[in-house]
């Protein structure tokens, strides 16, 4: 007999993952998505802001004196692809840097 492994799907309204109890997406969700939109990053952050957009609506009538923040990192900085290296190494084109070995 195989076991299937846990899917860690969101639980509505709550949006805590079904299968380990932390903040949907949690880690091994997270690692799910990637692997499944492996081929296709902007499929999987526009499938990601339409979650966002329906678990802020379910947030806030949970609790609406206190609204949701922070829901973008929640759901969809972590799957962004890296700023190219070109950009992080100077934003200002008059550095120079030289490096010695």
């Amino acid at each position: 007999m195989s076991r299937r492994a846990p899917d860690h799907q969101p639980a509505r309204p709550t949006w805590r993952c079904g299968t380990c109890g932390i903040a949907w997406p949690c880690s091994a969700a997270k690692l799910r998505l990637l692997a499944t939109y492996r081929m296709d990053r902007l499929a999987l952050l526009d499938h990601l802001a339409a979650l966002q957009s329906e678990a802020a609506a379910h947030l806030l009538a949970l609790n609406p004196d206190n609204p949701p923040i922070n829901l973008t990192d929640r759901f969809t900085t972590w799957a962004s692809p890296a700023s190219e290296p070109s950009t992080l190494i100077s934003p200002c084109k008059s550095w120079t840097v030289s490096v010695s070995c």
